[in-house]
Parts: structure tokens; C-alpha cells; sequence
């Protein structure tokens, strides 16, 4: 009883501190009108806030325009309904506090609003934040003349979460992002709910990136994304995504919709996806890659519905081995192991990358098998169209090159399942519906040890 008590008074204690120091931008000088640039009202806001104890800084309704503001520890930004913190179109206003390379070689970080080494964070309300992503690309175009693959890095992401402990986002809408829309990295106990993405008009818009992470729990989020919806990365080697449970996802995506890697030095263990819909993806539906050295491992993802989505499986163990911070080495060819994917049905997508379209593709490298990959309970539809000269086709090794699904094209041999160089596959309850006729087999195998296919 005593315990209880105790417990109770603490509770109290906290709610009072919070709500004692409570306080709107508004008494810090933000005015609400979509063009008066409110980043120093804003940080005073939650500098203030955080030297108290923490509690919420508050966005009332309107439209609060910013540069890059830092979260302190203890502090939630809480975005009322009709509320909107909207990025600046000037890359001038923004700050990059933690550099890094991204997977195709571009050097990336600045963003509208970051945390770094913080605890006890959060983003809620039903409020929106809003990073005018083509905006900022249109004036930015205007005075830099490299190609847009060279020159977007420069473009801010709209959330970087960078070695924190105690995460919360929930209800808020991320919008137009001039890069990645929101980004994790290295932080431990993150609760992402009831998020909606908005997130396209410019390259690489990611939904939600989780980066060497640990203890995350993302659930009853809807993403639409110029990029990757949903997709787990390790940019470092010092720390895994591990321990990560993600259920009831909306998933649309001009890439992918559920994707570990490509950057992935770090490992990926103990990942637990379900009950999610993935629907109009134009690269892939479930895609999990590691290229870079790392070990992805007890692995699973159940219970998926996908529409209109090229190519539903991709499953790729390769050895392009690049480094991404800078300090740290180039790792040997990672594994996958131990990778379950369960009651799975999908429409593919009449239109594909590889044409006729195919349903799954599996494979490692020579001398590196992916291990003990098991998938049951599998429908897949698929246009069909194969011819019997298809089946003759040779997909390169592409041992050291970016792992997408076009690497292996233009054509496969199979309709359904094509797999080479794997170890221990179990293919249970695995069919695939042709819409036309196709000359190709259902399924493939080249190097592939202890076949399961009852």
C-alpha cells in the first residue's frame, strides 16, 4: 500500500512540474502568419521550457514559418489543431548538426526540427508540421546549377530524432519534406502512433526511417511517401535496429513499402512487422536487404495485405561494403538468417520493374548464402505474360552494386519464386494466380541447399 501510495505522489509530482511549465510560442513572439520567420521565438520557447523541468511547448492555430529548432530534454512540442510549423524555402535557416553520407553517396543531416542526446522527448497534438519540400527545391535550383543528384542533400529533413532516449510521436501529420521526412538514429525507447505522412513532391521524401535503433514501437500509422514508407537503415556500425515491434501500418510508397537497408552496417535483430496493408508501391512491397556488412537476424513479418505493388519480395544478401560516417571501416559480407515471412497476400502490380513481372526474388552471393528463410501461407497475383525463351535468361550476380530490384533484370526466370545461393528454404503454402498465361515455372531454385517445398 505504501508502495502504491508512493508511487501515485510521484506521478502527481511530475503532472504538476509539466504543467507548471507549459507555455505558448506565443509569449516568446511567434506570430502565427506563415511568413515572419519564428525560429529564435521558438527555441527561447523550449530553451525556457527545458531549463523549468520540461513540460509541452504549445502551437496554437496558425502558421508558425522556422529554421532548424533543437528539442531539449523533457520538452514535448505539442501542435494544436490547426496548427502548423512550416519549414523556410531558405536552406540558409537551417542546420546541419549531425553529418553523415547516405546510401548513394550524397552528404545529408540539415533539418527543421532536431534532438540530439536528448531524453524524455515527444511531437503531438493534431497539429501539422510542414516542410514546403518543392518549395525549397524550386528556389534552390535557381542559384545551384549541379544535378539534382548531387545538389539534394542540401535539403532539409523535417524530423531528426539523433542519440535520444524516450521518444513519443504521436497524432501530428509530417508534410512535404525536402528530404527524408522523419529520421532516427541511434535513440533508444521511441513510441511512434497514430502518425499520418504526407510526404512527396521531391526525391528521397522516406516516410519513417529508423537508423540503429533499439526498444521502438510504431503502430496505426498511415504514410504516403515520395520515397521508402516505412524503412529500417544502419548508417553506423556502432549500433543495431534491435528489439523493434511494428503493427496496423497504411503503407504507400513511389519505392518501397516495408525495407531493411540498403545502408545497413549495423545489425538487424529481433524485428517483428504485422497486420499492415502496403497498396500502390512502384518498387517493391517487403524488401530486405544487407549489403554492407550487417547480420539481419529472427526477422519477422506476418499478416500483410499489398495492392497494385511491383514486385512484392525482394530478399538480397550482397557485398557492396560502403562506409557512411566518417571514422569508421569497411565490414566483411554480412548474413540473413532466420528471416520468417508469414500470411502474405498481394497483388502485383500489372506494371513492373522487371517485365514480365515476378513475384519474389532471393538471392545472396557465391560463397554467402542467406540462411533459413522461411515463407508460408503465400498468394501472389501476377500479370503473367512470360514467354519460354524468358526462362533462359542469366540474372547477374551484381556481387557489389546497389541492390534494387532492376539490378536483376530486365527479365527472371520464374513467374513466382526465383532463388539462388540459400541455405535451408522453407517454402510452405506458397502459390502464385496468373492473370494471362505464362511460359515460365512457378518456381526457380539455382544454388539452393536443404529445400523445404512440401
Amino acid at each position: 500500500m505504501k508502495k502504491i501510495l508512493i508511487s501515485g505522489l510521484i506521478s502527481i509530482a511530475f503532472l504538476t512540474i509539466g504543467k507548471a511549465a507549459d507555455t505558448h510560442i506565443l509569449k516568446y513572439g511567434a506570430v502565427p502568419d506563415g511568413s515572419t520567420l519564428n525560429t529564435l521565438a521558438i527555441q527561447k520557447a523550449i530553451d525556457e521550457c527545458h531549463q523549468s523541468g520540461g513540460g509541452k511547448v504549445i502551437f496554437p492555430a496558425g502558421r508558425f514559418l522556422s529554421g532548424t529548432i533543437v528539442l531539449k530534454d523533457n520538452v514535448t512540442l505539442y501542435l494544436e489543431k490547426e496548427a502548423v510549423l512550416l519549414g523556410s524555402t531558405e536552406l540558409k535557416d537551417y542546420t546541419n548538426m549531425d553529418p553523415f553520407t547516405e546510401g548513394l553517396g550524397i552528404d545529408v543531416g540539415w533539418a527543421l526540427l532536431v534532438a540530439i542526446d536528448a531524453r524524455n522527448i515527444g511531437i503531438e497534438g493534431a497539429g501539422i508540421i510542414d516542410g514546403q519540400g518543392a518549395a525549397i527545391k524550386a528556389k534552390h535550383i535557381l542559384t545551384d546549377t549541379r544535378p539534382e543528384g548531387q545538389r539534394w542533400g542540401l535539403r532539409p529533413f523535417l524530423v531528426r530524432i539523433v542519440r535520444c532516449t524516450g521518444v513519443k510521436v504521436t497524432g501530428v501529420t509530417l508534410k512535404y519534406a525536402g528530404a527524408w521526412t522523419s529520421h532516427y538514429f541511434q535513440s533508444k525507447e521511441i513510441r511512434i502512433e497514430g502518425l499520418k505522412i504526407e510526404s512527396i513532391g521531391v526525391a528521397h521524401n522516406d516516410g519513417i526511417g529508423i537508423d540503429g535503433c533499439q526498444n521502438v514501437r510504431i503502430k496505426d500509422c498511415d504514410i504516403v511517401s515520395g520515397d521508402d514508407a516505412l524503412v529500417f537503415k544502419t548508417t553506423s556500425e556502432k549500433m543495431a535496429c534491435k528489439d523493434i515491434v511494428v503493427s496496423g501500418l497504411r503503407l504507400k510508397s513511389n519505392q518501397a513499402g516495408i525495407k531493411i537497408g540498403t545502408e545497413s552496417m549495423a545489425g538487424f535483430e529481433n524485428i517483428e512487422i504485422s497486420d499492415c496493408h502496403i497498396y500502390d508501391t512502384r518498387n517493391g512491397g517487403i524488401k530486405l536487404l544487407t549489403v554492407d556488412g550487417a547480420k539481419v537476424k529472427n526477422i519477422r513479418i506476418s499478416d500483410i495485405s499489398m495492392n497494385n505493388v511491383r514486385t512484392p519480395m525482394l530478399f538480397r544478401l550482397g557485398s557492396r561494403l560502403s562506409v557512411f560516417r566518417k571514422g569508421e571501416s569497411k565490414q566483411q559480407t554480412g548474413i540473413m538468417d532466420q528471416v520468417s515471412i508469414k500470411n502474405v497476400k498481394a497483388v502485383a502490380a500489372d506494371d513492373a520493374q522487371l517485365m514480365p513481372p515476378s513475384g519474389i526474388l532471393i538471392t545472396g552471393v557465391p560463397g554467402h548464402d542467406i540462411t533459413n528463410l522461411k515463407l508460408e501461407n503465400i498468394e501472389i497475383t501476377l500479370a503473367g505474360g512470360g514467354t519460354e525463351k524468358d526462362t533462359e535468361v542469366v540474372v547477374p550476380e551484381a556481387v557489389d552494386q546497389y541492390p534494387e530490384v532492376k539490378t536483376f533484370g530486365p527479365k527472371i526466370p520464374a513467374y513466382g519464386l526465383w532463388a539462388r545461393h540459400v541455405k535451408g528454404l522453407k517454402v510452405i503454402n506458397v502459390k502464385f494466380i496468373l492473370k494471362a498465361k505464362d511460359l515460365r515455372p512457378a518456381f526457380v531454385y539455382d544454388d539452393v541447399k536443404e529445400l523445404v517445398n512440401p
